[in-house]
């Protein structure tokens, strides 16, 4: 399971990649305007956190092919390293997707709320597609469902595309992906958290500690003794 990082704060894209293994970043139009900063300045500070081989997953604004383009290539070239372009499932998308394959560029096809869509995207060039679990579930679908659809489709085709998972409520969910074979998953820095989080986890590092305290001293480390 690859674990990307949902969201354009730099603070926590900086404490996430301190203390997890994060593959990489995925932003898009929504998040990276609630920083209400320099789009094209934000994302080469993200690039100069992560480094130059982690992901870095941006959405081309557009609603033509050539303009979804020209926007790929310009951030391309000007933002660099590990990049991926987002692009929504739309005709014109696929259509810029196609486009944007044959020029070697990399694609992380998004807004993705059936097997099909995905299926088409990657037959298109797509590296990776993006599902919304937790908004399909709010539709009153199963995004966990899609996700397996999306793989198993994959898997009889034989394509290298990858599922990036999106849209999550809860860690129940993340599991559930990860169960159905999804490949990667991005997250807000919350749930990132919550994925290591249980109260037994953090009553047992209390225990050890206080056992060691009370032979050893308080504070004390084994290379201190």
């Amino acid at each position: 399971m690859i674990y990307m990082l949902d969201t354009a704060n730099l603070k926590q894209i900086e404490r996430a990649f301190d203390l997890y293994p994060m593959a990489g970043v995925t932003t898009n139009p929504s998040i990276i305007a609630k920083e209400k900063t320099d789009f094209l300045s934000h994302l080469k500070e993200i690039r100069r956190i992560i480094g130059e081989d982690s992901l870095l997953h941006a959405q081309s604004l557009g609603r033509k092919a050539e303009d979804i383009v020209e926007e790929a290539l310009y951030m391309q070239e000007n933002v660099g390293g590990n990049f991926y372009v987002k692009i929504p499932v739309i005709p014109e998308g696929i259509k810029a997707m196609k486009m944007l394959n044959k020029k070697g560029v990399k694609i992380t096809a998004t807004a993705i709320f059936t097997a099909e869509q995905a299926h088409i995207a990657s037959v298109s060039g797509a590296e990776f597609v993006a599902p919304y679990v937790n908004r399909l579930d709010n539709m009153g679908a199963n995004g966990v469902q899609v996700v397996e659809h999306i793989v198993t489709l994959f898997k009889e085709h034989q394509l290298d595309t990858k599922v990036l998972a999106a849209s999550f409520k809860n860690v129940q969910q993340v599991l559930h992906v990860a169960l159905a074979g999804g490949h990667s998953v991005t997250v807000t820095a919350e749930i990132m958290d919550n994925l290591l989080k249980h109260p037994m986890t953090d009553w047992s590092v209390d225990q050890f500690v206080q056992d060691w305290e009370n032979v050893y001293g308080e504070g004390k480390l084994v290379h201190q003794l």
